[in-house]
């Protein structure tokens, strides 16, 4: 996580109501040299000013594609500004709003860390194939890691077909390295028709990742041991709770949640597939969701006729995401009418080239 020095005289002291007219008339004045993404996990008056809102692979895919504005805010997280960063068609300049909006998930994965484990791996699997997948919840490092050695990016959206892909290119005996989050690998992976015992869980902490030479043989995709600690927070005991007070509910999950609540779940897909399948379902159709709050509430808020509750009561926001706050889109807006551009994010070179080569794999198999 970067450092994010504290915010200027006045912004620590407006209120929301000056910092939404404070935004508001910043973007009049800037117009269309600045566009505003913001991911799903915003909060709701962020989420308000986005000119788009999506998950991780629609913010790629529309980062990809902003070929009139000048600037580009993204009100997400720092990796995701990296990807926009990378994936920009021209020389628009990628601003995070506050740099202190990290992703502990991504964090778990640290570059040297996977480069480590992966001679580790070649030692231990001399003459397997082995093809590195990266979520999209990763540095920019690990990104150019999995580039430069012909793997590539997933998101939750397409993971089953990356997934596939991978395996396919590593042939009989060979195998995917998955990181860093275990259990949409494993879920994906357990989706795909790959039993339990063809995963095994790499441990950075422990030589080797812990595993035996026999427990790498047996394995198709081997999974870091990585985490959203948001996803975590569900359980399959509060999904059976709900079950047992609502028989007509209908659970929905998302992948990053451990295996057995996504197990126990109707449906199970990224945020923008929660999105979608609650919004389309019949008036009086009741769901408990499987993701973050911010995300929950305003399906709620926006799908009235319906009863919607989190599968956990006490679910917490996530913490990183919902750094990005009015007073920092407020400074950061007001800073680009004075003529500066601050908290810019830009991926050098050769980090860049190799990550971008990641991506745009995703998105031709997207």
């Amino acid at each position: 996580m970067l450092y994010q020095p504290p915010l200027p005289v006045p912004y620590p002291q407006l209120d929301l109501a000056a910092c939404e007219e404070r935004v508001r008339n910043a973007k009049q004045t800037l117009g269309a040299s600045v566009v505003i993404l913001a991911h799903h996990y915003q909060r709701p008056e962020i989420v308000g000013f986005g000119d788009f809102r999506g998950d991780s692979l629609k913010l790629a895919q529309l980062a990809a594609t902003q070929t009139s504005a000048r600037y580009v805010v993204y009100c997400g997280v720092h990796f995701m500004a990296e990807s926009a960063d990378i994936l920009k068609p021209g020389d628009q300049t990628v601003i995070l709003p506050d740099l202190g909006a990290g992703c502990d998930m991504a964090d778990m994965a640290a570059a040297p860390d996977v480069a480590d484990a992966w001679l580790e791996l070649a030692e231990m699997a001399p003459a397997a194939i082995v093809v590195p997948v990266t979520y999209i919840n990763s540095t920019a490092a690990l990104k150019a890691f999995v580039g430069e050695r012909n793997g590539y990016v997933c998101t939750s959206s397409n993971a089953g077909k990356i997934v596939t892909h991978a395996l396919r290119q590593a042939g009989p005996g060979g195998k995917v390295f998955f990181f860093p989050d275990q259990h949409l690998g494993r879920n994906t992976s357990l989706a795909l028709g790959i039993a339990l015992d063809e995963m095994a869980l790499w441990d950075p902490s422990r030589p080797y990742g812990g595993l035996t030479p026999e427990a790498i043989a047996r394995a198709k995709v081997l999974l870091w041991k990585g985490h959203c600690p948001v996803h975590m927070m569900f359980s399959a005991k509060q999904v059976e709770a709900i079950r047992k007070a609502d028989p007509q509910v209908r659970i929905i999950a998302h992948p990053e949640c451990a295996m057995e609540v996504v197990g126990l779940a109707d449906d199970v897909g990224s945020t923008e597939f929660i999105v979608s399948s609650i919004a389309q379902s019949p008036a009086g159709s009741s769901w408990a969701v499987g993701t973050e709050m911010n995300l929950v509430r305003r399906i709620a808020m926006e799908n009235p006729d319906k009863k919607i509750i989190s599968i956990n009561p006490y679910m917490c926001l996530c913490g990183t995401m919902n750094r990005i706050d009015m007073p920092h889109l407020a400074w950061a807006l007001e800073e680009l009418v004075a003529g500066r551009a601050v908290n810019v994010i830009a991926v050098a070179d050769p980090v860049r080239s190799w990550a971008r080569v990641a991506l745009d794999r995703m998105l031709e198999l997207s």
